[in-house]
């Protein structure tokens, strides 16, 4: 019988692509849960639901129906019952669920009006913590009112620097503070407050008694964003008490089993985010001063490997082992995310890896005897499964086999990772993605892809765009530039204040190496990138005219006009020498594209997303002008109603709409009649 041939993937299986998200092991260690989320192609909406796997035997099954967004499941402590978050009864309001694991229908727990975020049942299983934000009064009374919410909004007062946030547009008036909710009938309460200071990330103290969670209380803590505490609350309320840490970034705080320590994720110091993100602990009672768990190994303590689909790994909070002896992290390093572990003194020989496979970790966690570990991991060819892990053995199991049918059905290509030289002579990673039906006597055209961030890194990480790309006949190829994460301290510092320099070195030098192999055609070659990877084709197609063709996506170009408009405003300056333009206005122009644009020649594609407000329609609007103005080649593709991350969680009609452009675009000055089917 012959075999059936492969077929190619499509913009279109955006539409059947199903994702997994927030796995957890239930107590007994006998089942995980999940969830899943699809799209629904008829109204464009996005429905996730609750499954459950067994570790032993048997197969996923799902838990809740219906559509709507359930989310963040967390069982209960003896294992009863599972709390998530939902929709389901209003469609613009979640609400906390609690549904019996044994049978029964999920009732509403809470009748809040505003948004909810972390939350974690208390150690008896009788209460929740939760972070939670009030809706404004004003928003309340529009949405009760059809009079006034015909009319709309009339006016916005803003009186904080920071008062919008890409994907979440205007912010309300009131911060994020901390609330418990009576599990069984519902009544919440807020127990910190204040117009000046959010509180994030609430975790219980192992006898129920305390609360740890992150503030920052300078006096405007948006012109102060790294003076981030850990602060201790009684469940009771009252005053917090401040455990004493270095200063700087902080988060994800929780604490040891025994009580004594508490763990979290940070940096030392203000304004230097190129620092590795180390793993620290400090006594809860304030007694001894933090120690910094990671701080011999140059690695950062993060999820930053990145994707299309949904574009990052979540980052689960520092995990104890039962006896207080160690902690469990992810690191992201070399293209991956890995989980590893380390003792509480911090010793070097203690260090391990306890799941190292090619690709990234999601969530995990642990059963109560932690005896199985329950995991999220992806890679390039995998979208990601729950697995479960045996600690005895260190034998891992996968529990689910979402999208596998549909990815055995497509030829992605093949894919190779090569180490090579910088232009300094550095080390560097990257990844060649070639077509299906590949043949190493062809000359292809070629399209190098440059990561957003610029603190991230790609790596072994699905990436449905550069498959899509492949599969109309372009090797696609990408690599990890100085400036990222994932490869050192100094890696991540060569840019700092000096954007465009080492990084659009380390580029061609990639280039470079990538047009030495005999099957690319030097004469069709083409970038894009999005975010810092649209600043650096921005800042390409103005130093070279190397490339045939360009898209620039959601791009950075004028770092000056930057300043002001995006959701992030005033604290772009502290990777720019940390002074404002007026005070520097060479510096912010120097490492500008927009000063550079005089010199392109190279026709460019300008997509941008009309919500965007981390980096402004107004970016890209510069380069489509500039380019017009110029007489070289260019279009612009304009989103209405999407934010910054449209290729990755925007609507999927749009998505593929930003997938045909940039296809078009590049067929049309890198094609030829090479025999590939082009839809």
């Amino acid at each position: 019988m012959p075999t059936r041939k492969k077929r190619r993937i499509t913009a279109e299986d955006l539409y059947r692509f199903q994702l997994i998200a927030d796995c957890r092991i239930s107590p007994d260690g006998r089942h995980v849960v999940f969830c899943i989320q699809r799209v629904d192609k008829k109204t464009e909406k996005k429905y996730s639901n609750l499954w459950i796997a067994p570790t032993d035997r048997g197969r996923a099954r799902q838990f809740t129906y219906g559509d709507q967004a359930d989310s963040q499941p967390r069982w209960s402590p003896d294992g009863s019952e599972i709390a998530f978050v939902s929709n389901r009864s209003n469609e613009k309001q979640p609400q906390v669920c609690i549904i019996p694991f044994h049978g029964g229908e999920a009732r509403p727990l809470t009748d809040l009006k505003g948004e909810i975020a972390a939350f974690e049942w208390s150690p008896d299983g009788k209460q929740l913590v939760c972070q939670f934000r009030k809706k404004d009064k004003e928003a309340i009374e529009r949405e009760e009112d059809e009079q006034k919410k015909k009319l709309g909004v009339v006016s916005r007062h803003i009186t904080r620097v920071f008062y919008k946030l890409d994907g979440s547009g205007f912010l309300p008036q009131d911060r994020w503070h901390i609330w418990t909710i009576n599990a069984r009938t519902g009544r919440a309460r807020q127990l910190t407050d204040s117009d000046v200071y959010d509180e994030w990330e609430p975790q219980w103290s192992p006898d129920g008694k305390e609360i740890v969670f992150c503030s920052n209380h300078s006096d405007d803590p948006d012109l102060d964003p790294d003076a981030i505490d850990l602060f201790v609350i009684s469940a009771e309320g009252g005053d917090p008490r401040k455990i004493e840490t270095p200063v700087g970034p902080k988060g994800s705080p929780t604490f040891s089993p025994d009580g004594k320590w508490l763990a979290y994720f940070g940096q030392e110091g203000k304004g230097q985010w190129w620092k590795n993100t180390g793993l620290w602990a400090v006594p809860a009672d304030g007694s001894g001063e933090a120690q910094n768990l990671t701080e011999k190994f140059d690695f950062d303590v993060s999820s930053v490997t990145i994707n299309d689909l949904p574009g990052h790994l979540p980052m689960t909070p520092p995990t104890w082992s039962k006896d207080g002896s160690r902690l469990y992290f992810q690191v992201s390093q070399h293209g991956n995310t890995v989980l590893r572990s380390v003792a509480l003194d911090g010793d070097e020989r203690s260090l391990q890896t306890v799941i190292g496979d090619k690709g990234g970790v999601g969530s995990f966690s642990f059963d109560q005897e932690q005896s199985r570990l329950a995991y999220f991991h992806a890679n390039m060819t995998d979208l990601g499964q729950v697995w479960v892990q045996d600690l005895a053995t260190g034998r891992s199991r996968k529990l689910t086999h979402v999208n596998e049918n549909l990815l055995r059905a497509r030829d992605l290509g093949e894919i190779e990772e090569v180490w090579f030289k910088g232009a300094a002579d550095n080390d560097l990673q990257g990844w060649i993605l070639k077509p299906p039906d590949f043949d190493e006597a062809k000359k292809y055209p070629s399209i190098l892809e440059i990561h957003g961030g610029p603190q991230v890194q790609y790596g072994n990480f699905f990436m449905h765009e550069f498959y899509y790309l492949a599969a109309h006949g372009y090797v696609v190829h990408f690599c990890n530039p100085r400036g990222g994460q994932g490869y050192g301290e100094e890696h991540t510092k060569a840019i700092w204040n000096n954007w465009g320099t080492a990084d659009y070195d380390d580029l061609m030098a990639w280039v470079d190496f990538v047009q030495q192999k005999p099957y690319i055609d030097p004469e069709r070659m083409g970038v894009t990138g999005g975010s810092y990877g649209g600043y650096m084709t921005n800042w390409i197609i103005g130093q070279t005219d190397r490339f045939q063709a360009a898209v620039t996506q959601r791009s950075v170009s004028n770092l000056i006009s930057m300043y002001g408009s995006s959701d992030f405003n005033w604290s772009f300056q502290i990777e720019l020498g940390d002074e404002p333009p007026w005070e520097n206005l060479e510096n912010y122009w120097r490492q500008s594209p927009l000063k550079y644009i005089g010199n392109a020649k190279t026709p460019t594609l300008v997509i941008h997303s009309e919500r965007d407000l981390r980096c402004d329609m107004e970016q890209g609007e510069q380069v489509f002008v500039a380019l017009k103005k110029l007489g070289v080649d260019t279009e612009m593709v304009r989103f209405p109603d999407e934010p910054h991350g449209l290729s990755r969680g925007g609507r999927t009609d749009r998505r593929i709409e930003r997938l045909s452009h940039i296809l078009r675009w590049f067929d049309r000055y890198l094609g030829e009649d090479d025999g590939i089917t082009r839809i």
